[in-house]
């Protein structure tokens, strides 16, 4: 999966085209009944020309290298707000919707689908940040009867 060699960036998604590209570089976590971790994370987003942006995450654990979680998905702009779809492995479906201003995105999911044996999840919210080539964030969860609360935050590089 990656860009389209020769195709323009759809001008609908031009003004997320700093998210573009290989991310990569590390993260920490808490959950209450969770001990804290530390984790390693590539992000990828590709364009194909269409009005939206691929999305990919995957993340490991640092002590050992170990898989953690992953997700695939979709960014898009339409009426001055952004969307984010999201499909993880763990049977959760989310449907976020934010604000863009300049290279910040501010999410909050709008819905949460889950397959029958998922983990009850809530609600999520996400922060991005883009300065150069570095990329933050930090994810807010409400889940399994917890209220919305940090969980995740990152600092990522571009490949």
């Amino acid at each position: 999966m990656g860009a389209v060699r020769d195709v323009p960036v759809h001008p609908e998604v031009e003004p997320l085209a700093f998210l573009l590209g290989t991310w990569s570089g590390e993260g920490h976590g808490e959950y209450p009944n969770s001990k804290p971790f530390d984790y390693g994370e590539e992000i990828r987003v590709w364009h194909v020309g269409k009005p939206y942006l691929g999305y990919a995450s995957r993340t490991w654990a640092l002590d050992d290298g170990r898989p953690m979680h992953s997700e695939l998905g979709y960014w898009r702009l339409k009426e001055g707000r952004v969307e984010l779809a999201v499909t993880h492995p763990t049977g959760v479906v989310e449907i976020e919707d934010g604000e863009l201003d300049g290279m910040q995105v501010r999410l909050a999911t709008t819905a949460v689908a889950m397959t029958p044996t998922a983990k009850s999840v809530t609600r999520l919210e996400r922060d991005l940040k883009c300065t150069g080539s570095l990329l933050t964030y930090e994810l807010r969860m409400a889940a399994v009867d917890q209220p919305l609360q940090y969980h995740l935050s990152a600092q990522l590089t571009r490949a």
